[in-house]
């Protein structure tokens, strides 16, 4: 008979999927009574020994009142979870409340025993460090503050994942048996631990992907032609070291030795294939895709790449059929590239994998590329061929229902084949992680980020991805906070590439201009001054300038301790004789590389027009890499020239432009990169103010939302806002009320001359250029004929909302504020107020939360920071004021995720200090955060 707490609701929520260590998924899920079977099938898998470390005794099988009770859980108090894949049981977790006697309780008791059993097959994939994780935040859900766990002293491995979780914990030793008891509050330390698992676990799914054994290609054609017969043939013909196969299940030769399609061993399935299979290509059909999953995941396939189309970018169908295709991809343990993907590409001479539709694969080269779309992938791949640029990987995850970007960066982040990263992406899935991933990755090596669909306002079809409220240039600045470097256009991203692979960062904005045309030069140098650069003079070198001079003028201008990079434009020179000298560019290139060989830490780029063979030249050192080894003649090529000549360090490429904005621009992406490289080495440290009461703030916020009857939260009341403000420092001046003329009197006599009037209606509010405020009224008659001015022009005061303030020092008047985003979270804003400053988007934005240095930057971000430090002989205000300010509303939304918006309008900095006029406070139940609960897939 169920008690009434057996029939509590199951907890949806708390299912999962997840990836473990070595880059399989797993399913994590309650225990309920219909599992009786899959547990007793999943026990007697189970080896003795793991039975004996369970349960302290030989345990040679579950009785039924184990199996009842080990499936029958309360989700309260008794909790059970199990990792499953293709349905059955790999491991289960449970845990039941005690008191401190160590028996069964309820709530309010706050501590639990914990236990775990991991199937031996699985042991070592990291299963039950997840399954730690997940009944851990589900013991947080349920008041469990404390974990309590006894474990024999032989059974290390269950040791090793307690101590290793990053908790803080106590150890004893008593009757021959260890008990671990730690908090469950994560730390600093747990929760650096769950990322660093998560960064390896991703990058081993990826790595799956790409490093394959073995491919097989399900659906290849048995005439030419067709999309399987083409990733066949590419495969070939890129030389994959690994073994091949051929699938469709049409073939109608007879099973046995000898059945081939294009020399490659075929067969009606994928389950009839004796060797294992790491990689599975699908092109079928759609509606044949379930099958081969399903035959995929039955032979124990790692990963998939699904090139199929007709999914949630052909509609609401084709969208459910991509739900289902991940569901069931995920039951079997494996991660899914795709659908509707162009495939991938690694060109390690280890693996030489093209399992795309791309005929002709990229050279061997330090960039990554990762596109969303097809087209864009062909494109790209195709202008990174013309430019010289080899590649070290390529992946393109068409509506990226499973493998994302997030995933890809994971990979590249400890890949030493990349140096560089280009991800052209047209919606972000997560952008909290991504942020996270890539100020990381950044720190590392650059990432250049093209953003397409920005403007839309909606996910392109087939992207299930959360909304974002943010509009695109405050996304663009938090992704440039994280060290991404953002461009407009994919031939920018292949520009800002190109440089960054091929050259050393500069160490500063100041840039040598030499050439043999004076009007190239002088257009280079405008260039530099409009993105920001710092140039030098151009040296002209005159038209009849030859390779030589240019190699003398280079040496000369990298040894100048006065500049940090160089740009060098070239158009064909005259000779003696009036002749065009070197018309291939071939002479030049090597000058300029034997130039920049002599001091290979400052950047070089080169302008050229009309000059050609020149970037041909300057590219051959990738296309021509001595390292690359030429493809066997199996694959369908012969070896040429290219691919056995040595030629200088690739690493050392100088890049060129056919136009000096272009150049330059790559150029001052690489500088500011490298500026925020040089800060994230000291990336400060979040202020902490004694006088902030972070306590007496929750209990206030707990009393506040109790009194809301909307569930969606509210806007407080002026006088609540201004007391939790108060609470952290944040102090808002009086506004008093003004119905009527009296009133305002009144007020003005409270609060001291001189005053200022100012209405609060919604259309009126904060516009001063809209006549609605009246400034420095020094008596009462003043403010009288004030009042009456005001009526007479906008209208009755119950329509105006007149209010009396006392006047605060002149200074700069600026606006602060805070919101949290549902997909990005919480982001703080600072601008100039005023209208001309919202029309031109002039606001600067960062994540919360904001250290000393992010406040100092977003200070200084806006285009009009110059009044606030003295523009033209005008006294500078109180920055460091300002910056305090920008910590503390910083440190309110942090603490307190119910606050999902806090407006500071205006705040005025004068010379010394500051006051904030207007304050408003929106609180509401915090938004679901999906990064620092336990490891998880997103859902489908």
């Amino acid at each position: 008979m169920q008690t009434p707490s057996d029939r509590h609701a199951y907890p949806s929520h708390w299912e999962a999927d997840v990836v473990l260590r070595d880059g399989g998924t797993a399913r994590i899920r309650p225990i309920t009574a219909e599992d009786a079977d899959r547990l007793v099938s999943f026990y007697e898998q189970v080896s003795d020994e793991s039975k004996y470390y369970r349960f302290f005794a030989p345990y040679p099988r579950l009785s039924a009142k184990d199996v009842h009770r080990f499936t029958h859980h309360d989700q309260v108090d008794r909790v059970g979870l199990a990792a499953t894949v293709g349905g059955e049981f790999i491991a289960t977790v449970r845990f039941d409340r005690i008191d401190e006697r160590g028996m069964s309780a309820s709530a309010p008791a706050d501590e639990a025993e914990v236990a775990f059993l991991v199937q031996d097959a699985h042991q070592g994939r990291g299963v039950a460090s997840t399954l730690l994780e997940h009944i851990a935040a589900v013991a947080r859900e349920r008041g469990i503050r404390r974990f309590a766990a006894e474990v024999l002293p032989a059974n290390t491995k269950m040791i090793k994942v307690f101590t290793d979780a990053g908790y803080q914990q106590k150890r004893s030793f008593e009757d021959g048996v260890v008990r671990l008891e730690f908090d469950l509050e994560p730390t600093d330390r747990s929760l650096a631990v769950q990322r660093a698992r998560e960064q390896r676990a991703e990058a081993r799914s990826v790595q799956r992907l790409l490093t394959p054994k073995s491919v097989a290609v399900i659906g290849v054609g048995r005439t030419q032609g067709g999309v399987g017969r083409s990733v066949l043939r590419n495969l070939r013909e890129a030389g994959f070291t690994g073994r091949l196969y051929a699938v469709n299940s049409a073939f109608d030769f007879e099973e046995g030795e000898g059945a081939e399609v294009d020399g490659v061993p075929a067969y009606r399935s994928v389950r009839d294939i004796d060797e294992t299979v790491e990689l599975a290509v699908v092109t079928v059909p759609a509606e044949r895709v379930p099958q081969a999953v399903a035959e995929c995941g039955e032979r124990g396939v790692l990963g998939l790449v699904v090139i199929s189309a007709g999914y949630a970018e052909s509609g609401p169908e084709g969208r459910e059929r991509q739900r289902e295709l991940v569901r069931q991809a995920r039951s079997y343990g494996t991660r899914i590239l795709g659908p509707n993907a162009f495939g991938v590409i690694n060109t390690s001479p280890d693996v030489r994998l093209n399992a795309s539709l791309a005929p002709h694969p990229p050279e061997r080269g330090r960039i990554g590329l990762f596109t969303q779309s097809g087209a864009i992938g062909i494109a790209l791949l195709s202008g990174l061929h013309r430019r010289g640029a080899g590649l070290s990987t390529f992946v393109s995850a068409g509506n990226r229902a499973d493998v994302s970007g997030n995933d890809v960066l994971q990979y590249w982040y400890e890949d030493p084949d990349t140096d560089v990263a280009l991800m052209y992406l047209e919606s972000i899935g997560n952008p909290r992680k991504f942020t996270r991933l890539a100020r990381r990755a950044a720190t590392a090596k650059p990432l250049v980020v093209v953003q397409g669909a920005r403007h839309s306002g909606i996910a392109p079809t087939g992207h299930a991805v959360q909304a974002t409220r943010l509009p695109h240039a405050t996304v663009s600045a938090l992704l440039r906070q994280a060290g991404v470097i953002r461009v407009e256009t994919v031939t920018e991203m292949v520009d800002a590439g190109l440089l960054l692979a091929g050259q050393p960062l500069p160490s500063g904005p100041r840039v040598a201009i030499l050439g043999n045309s004076e009007s190239l030069g002088l257009l280079t140098y405008d260039a530099c001054i409009a993105d920001g650069l710092r140039p030098l003079p151009p040296v002209d070198l005159t038209t009849g300038a030859t390779p030589g001079d240019f190699r003398a003028a280079l040496s000369e201008a990298l040894s100048d301790d006065a500049c940090d990079s160089v740009i060098v434009t070239a158009i064909p020179w005259v000779g003696e004789d009036g002749a065009t000298g070197s018309p291939e560019g071939e002479e030049l290139a090597a000058a300029l590389r034997a130039a920049a060989a002599g001091c290979p830490a400052k950047p070089v780029a080169v302008v050229h027009v009309e000059l050609g063979g020149l970037a041909e030249a300057l590219a051959a050192a990738t296309r021509t890499r001595p390292d690359a080894p030429a493809p066997p003649a199996s694959a369908g090529r012969l070896p040429t020239v290219e691919t056995t000549t040595a030629v200088p360090d690739p690493a050392h490429r100088i890049p060129a432009y056919p136009a000096a904005e272009r150049a330059v621009r790559a150029l001052a992406e690489a500088v500011k990169y490298a500026q925020w490289r040089r800060e994230a080495k000291e990336p400060g440290k979040v202020h902490e103010y004694e006088d902030i009461d972070e306590s007496g703030a929750a209990r206030r916020i707990g009393e506040l939302l109790a009194e809301q009857d909307d569930p969606r939260g509210a806007t407080l009341a002026q006088d609540d806002a201004r007391e939790l403000l108060g609470r952290y420092g944040i102090d808002v001046r009086d506004a008093l009320p003004a119905p009527d003329p009296g009133a305002a009197v009144a007020a003005a006599r409270t609060l001291g001359y001189p005053v200022a009037l100012k209405t609060t209606a919604p259309h009126l509010r904060h516009r001063a250029d809209l006549g609605g405020v009246r400034l420095d009224l020094a008596d009462e008659e003043q403010l009288r004929r004030a009042y009456a001015e005001l009526t007479e022009a906008f209208g009755k005061p119950a329509e105006l909302r007149p209010v009396v303030q006392a006047m605060a020092p002149r200074g700069v008047d600026t606006v602060v504020r805070a919101v949290i985003d549902p997909a990005a979270g919480a982001v703080l804003s600072f601008g100039l107020a005023g209208a001309a400053s919202e029309l031109l988007g002039d606001t600067g934005h960062r994540l919360v939360p904001v250290t000393e240095r992010d406040a100092g930057s977003l200070v200084r971000s806006i285009r009009t920071a110059p009044l606030l430090f003295g523009w033209r002989g005008s006294a500078p205000v109180d920055t460091p004021a300002l910056e305090e300010l920008l910590q503390r509303v910083s440190r309110l939304v942090d603490d307190h995720p119910e606050v999902v918006a806090v407006s500071l309008e205006p705040v005025v900095v004068a010379q010394r200090g500051l006051s904030v006029l207007g304050a408003s406070v929106r609180l509401a139940p915090p938004p679901a955060r999906n990064d620092l609960g336990p490891r998880a897939l997103p859902g489908y």
